[in-house]
């Protein structure tokens, strides 16, 4: 399956890194910029364009890796000219259907939100499908991004916005957690390193343990909290300070800022 990539930025990158080298000859990546050309062939072995050609245009799957602001200058040299393709688009709050018009009415779409932990095979992807995409389109886009983690099917496209929310924008919230635990590590007298260890195997942990035994997060969380302890101690102060409250809000303005990328005007 030939993949083409319009686009080679944080998000490709991820893509690409966790499919692997063993894929790289199948690959080909449209970048404008020459820097991240040369970071694309030095970590990854991918063939790289500064423009698109009709080779990599021929493609089984083009996957529209750049910003809802710039897509529509992006997919120019494809308006018109798509046939038997599949294309993905990654961009965030850009509905299907402002895409298909900017390709001349092209149909055989799929929206997807994969998340950066699919650089080490531990993505999740949401993926909302046009009706015209055919059942074996849609396994060969779900294969696709299985190989860089897990990922989810939505019937309704607005969900796509709360997928952005969650597993799409969800790991810069865990990496916001995971600092605030080395910050107090450090300030607890702990070196960089080792607070960095701590932080990191217990968020670790937690997420597995959460994965593994079929309990909810409450019931793992009231396990861990004794009466008069130090963790319920430090919930008391979290909850004083809003932190579930803050979490949830911030989840919502992201939905909300979902929402209103798919209303920006195009270059």
């Amino acid at each position: 399956m030939k993949i083409t990539f319009i686009g080679g930025g944080n998000m490709a990158s991820a893509l690409i890194g966790g499919l692997g080298r063993g894929a790289a000859d199948s690959i080909t990546v449209v970048e404008p910029l020459a820097e991240q050309r040369e970071k694309l062939v030095r970590e990854f072995g991918v063939r790289v364009l500064a423009e698109p050609n009709d080779a990599a245009m021929s493609a089984d799957i083009i996957t529209l890796a750049v910003k809802p602001q710039q897509m529509r200058k992006a997919i120019m040299p494809l308006a018109g000219s798509l046939n038997r393709q599949l294309v993905l688009s990654l961009a965030a709050g850009l509905t299907l259907a402002t895409l298909s018009g900017w390709l001349s009415g092209f149909r055989r779409l799929i929206r997807a939100m994969p998340n950066t932990p699919a650089l080490i095979g531990a993505g999740m992807t949401g993926l909302y499908a046009l009706p015209e995409v055919s059942k074996e389109e849609r396994d060969a886009a779900g294969e696709m991004l299985s190989a860089v983690g897990n990922v989810l099917w939505v019937e309704d496209e607005a969900e796509m916005d709360a997928i952005t929310a969650i597993s799409g924008s969800g790991p810069a919230y865990l990496f916001l957690f995971i600092e605030s635990l080395e910050a107090a590590a450090r300030q607890l007298g702990f070196s960089p390193e080792i607070a960095h260890k701590l932080a990191v195997a217990t968020t670790l942990g937690a997420a597995r343990l959460a994965e593994n035994t079929g309990e909810s997060p409450a019931s793992l969380r009231e396990r861990v909290t004794s009466k008069g302890g130090t963790t319920a101690a430090a919930l008391a102060t979290m909850a004083e300070n809003k932190v579930r409250e803050g979490i949830i809000a911030g989840a919502l303005a992201a939905r909300d800022r979902s929402r209103e990328m798919a209303r920006l005007p195009a270059s």
